[in-house]
């Protein structure tokens, strides 16, 4: 999928890192849980299972001779330092994929190869230690969904602070996501309950303008109402999503008077009244 950039600089410039969501004048829109899994198509994944780092990890010399099935010689050669994380460049594992008999571990160097270039690309042209910490989980099925949100949320809010910069994160399905949100139906094609029905695909094949400046977006973003919205996708079945902010946001005013630091005197004792709260 292509990245406007125009549309992506402009969408940015209305993230609200106080309370994690776009908000665009009366309108605030976030990307769910439920919505990525749609879009990705894995909700069929034990959602109750979400990524968390583990402890007494393999290295990630290791991980790596795991995945691709190559000798240590061979993997240590490639392993390059890319700021503060070990990385392995994209040409090496291309080179695999492509001379590999076997077409299972053919697809899973490729699936590797997507997360760390596209979904997480934190080092350009490589994929990094972080990411084959996840993909070492994902047979164990466990989401990376979560991680996913988290990881744009981080991006987005570190991006709108420094007003400039490189987005860690997964542009094309962010926008992907968005402009889901900006195509009015009239009613829902018989294609979304196609078993080979694809969101993304349907995404990508849609024509769209690339053309508007980023001033004319943001024009067009600070005078959007609430009609100009289509709040639920239209490939997103209604026992998936939540809608009405009441039903799930949370009450928030005097939540700065809530914090404390998890040191010191008594801090057991706040923790215990915050849980009875």
């Amino acid at each position: 999928m292509k990245i406007d950039k125009h549309l992506f600089r402009a969408l940015a410039q209305f993230w609200n890192p106080g309370y994690s969501c776009f908000t665009f004048g009366k309108v605030d829109l976030v990307p769910t849980i439920e919505q990525y899994m749609a879009l990705l198509q894995c909700s069929r994944i034990q959602v109750d299972k979400v990524y968390s780092k583990a402890v007494n990890l393999p290295t990630f010399l290791k991980r790596v001779m795991n995945i691709t099935r190559m000798c240590e010689q061979w993997v240590t050669a490639r392993i390059k330092q890319k700021g503060d994380s070990k990385c392995i460049h994209w040409k090496n594992l291309k080179d695999l994929i492509l001379a590999y008999p076997d077409a299972k571990k053919k697809v899973d160097i490729f699936t590797l190869s997507i997360y760390g270039l596209v979904v997480f690309p934190k080092a350009l042209g490589h994929v990094e230690k972080a990411v084959t910490d996840l993909f070492d989980q994902l047979n164990k099925r466990v989401t990376p969904i979560p991680t996913i949100l988290a990881e744009t949320f981080r991006s987005l809010s570190a991006y709108w602070r420094a007003g400039e910069g490189r987005f860690i994160g997964c542009a094309q399905l962010l926008l992907a996501w968005f402009h889901n949100h900006f195509c009015k139906v009239d009613k829902v094609s018989y294609r979304v309950f196609s078993k080979s029905y694809s969101p993304l695909k349907e995404i990508v094949a849609t024509p769209r303008r690339d053309d508007i400046s980023e001033e004319k977006r943001i024009v067009i973003f600070q005078n959007l109402q609430e009609e100009d919205i289509e709040w639920r996708a239209p490939w997103l079945f209604p026992d998936e999503i939540l809608y009405q902010s009441r039903q799930f946001v949370p009450a928030t005013q005097g939540l700065a008077e809530c914090e404390f630091s998890y040191r010191g005197n008594g801090y057991k004792k706040r923790v215990r009244e915050m849980v009875s709260a």
